[in-house]
């Protein structure tokens, strides 16, 4: 049985993850910064200080069958950094670099990198999607970090022949999901009317559970080796669809007002809001067809089961 060290265990996404393995039986270890986090009986900790630095010794490393890199610095809604780039850079780019250089070092086999589908760009056309082989398109630094780590990876594969695999994931949603997600089910909650039901969209998402089974499947999948993956549901919906079926889950109705949506572009511009616009308005699509037939993959969950979940944990919170 493989050894996996899982960075970012913390997370949304890696507390799941590392449930999911432990079930698998997997030995596991996290590298963690912070002593106070803690983790099922069992499982390894390995410390760090910095991912970004190039002397950090990395001693957890050793003997790993398998590096999930999931730790990175995260898109940030309201920024503070005089230069963005810059400090996704430090984290996204030469964290994730020094950890997998480290990583081959150490005789590691397969370096699973979270990456995000801001790779290929920040919208699709309706019927157009992403694919896993399209030309990367980023827009915004945290998407241009990403493509960069990503380009780094490939390199270091080539030069050192440890199995590098990519993922990039759409929003993701499930128990426990923060942002806007969770603020649109507080909306749906306290029967906010939303003036969003003319959107003719369609999205991507993928559940929690939908990603952590294809990281999973890419653990030892031969066919998975120094590939790039998109994972999603396997179904689109549009905005108002999603927010009538997240309101069916946890038993509410949504109230939905028909606006056009240039004037919802032209409100949110006026106080600033124009990507949050973008996002509940726009499209964003992709095509996973190479994920599922190269692996023999299809995601296990339902949309439905999936905001059933979501809607479930969401009110035992509040």
């Amino acid at each position: 049985m493989s050894r996996i060290l899982i960075t970012g265990a913390s997370g949304f996404l890696g507390r799941s993850l590392l449930q999911r393995l432990i079930n698998d039986r997997y030995q596991c270890t996290v590298a963690v910064r912070s002593s106070s986090d803690t983790f099922p009986t069992g499982v390894a900790v390995g410390k760090f200080h910095s991912f970004e630095s190039s002397s950090e010794s990395f001693e957890f490393l050793k003997n790993q069958d398998v590096v999930v890199h999931c730790a990175a610095r995260v898109h940030v809604m309201n920024e503070t950094a005089a230069d963005p780039l810059v400090e996704f850079r430090k984290v996204n780019v030469m964290g994730t670099l020094n950890l997998a250089i480290a990583a081959a070092k150490n005789g590691v086999k397969r370096f699973i990198f979270i990456s995000s589908i801001k790779v290929n760009g920040e919208s699709t056309l309706p019927g157009h999607p992403f694919t896993a082989d399209d030309v990367p398109a980023p827009c915004d630094p945290y998407g241009i970090s990403k493509m960069e780590a990503e380009q780094g990876l490939r390199r270091l594969s080539e030069e050192t022949g440890m199995e590098v695999v990519i993922i990039r994931p759409v929003l993701i949603y499930g128990p426990g999901v923060k942002s806007n997600f969770r603020s649109m089910m507080a909306w749906l909650v306290r029967g906010v009317p939303l003036p969003l039901g003319s959107i003719r969209n369609k999205r991507s998402l993928v559940s929690l559970e939908n990603l952590v089974d294809l990281i999973a499947t890419c653990i030892n999948h031969p066919h998975a080796a120094n590939q790039t993956f998109l994972v999603s549901d396997g179904e689109d919906v549009s905005t108002p669809e999603l927010l009538t079926r997240m309101a069916q889950a946890l038993d509410k109705s949504a109230r939905l007002i028909p606006v056009p949506s240039s004037v919802l572009f032209y409100g949110a511009a006026l106080v600033g809001r124009s990507a949050v616009a973008h996002r509940l308005c726009g499209s964003l699509q992709v095509d996973i067809g190479k994920t599922c037939s190269l692996l023999q993959w299809k995601p296990p969950y339902g949309v439905d089961e999936a905001l059933a979940k979501t809607a479930n944990d969401y009110m035992k919170g509040i």
